[in-house]
């Protein structure tokens, strides 16, 4: 699997860090996503989509916080990936941010993983 690092972004409340694995862009959010930090998530993504990566796996095991705009952001990806043939699989999320997806109803759209070794496993989505 071709696991070379594609990018990264960071401020001082998230690192954002791309690598390739196989057919899937890999997307890891390291600690805040909010209002100030959105736009460090919705680029990457936005440049997966952009180079023909339909199929983004989120790697949520490094954040700590999401909001609403964080959500927004990856309704986003969402939205663009399937319109692209693939989606946008959630990997990993600790429990603060599983919290935020069940009380919006998020995680009924979309394919969520316990670890990423899973979302990496299933292909079919």
């Amino acid at each position: 699997m071709d696991r070379g690092t594609v990018g990264s972004a960071q401020s001082g409340r998230l690192l954002v860090e791309v690598r390739k694995e196989g057919a899937s862009a890999v997307v890891t959010p390291a600690g805040e996503l909010d209002h100030h930090t959105a736009d460090l998530l919705r680029e990457p993504l936005e440049a997966c989509l952009d180079e023909g990566f339909s199929r983004l796996v989120v790697d949520c095991s490094r954040l700590e916080f999401c909001d609403s705009t964080g959500l927004n952001v990856l309704l986003g990806a969402r939205l663009k990936a399937e319109a692209a043939g693939g989606g946008v699989h959630l990997a990993g999320m600790l429990p603060v941010v599983a919290r935020v997806f069940e009380i919006t109803g998020a995680d009924a759209v979309f394919t969520v993983h316990d670890t990423l070794d899973a979302a990496l496993a299933d292909e079919t989505g």
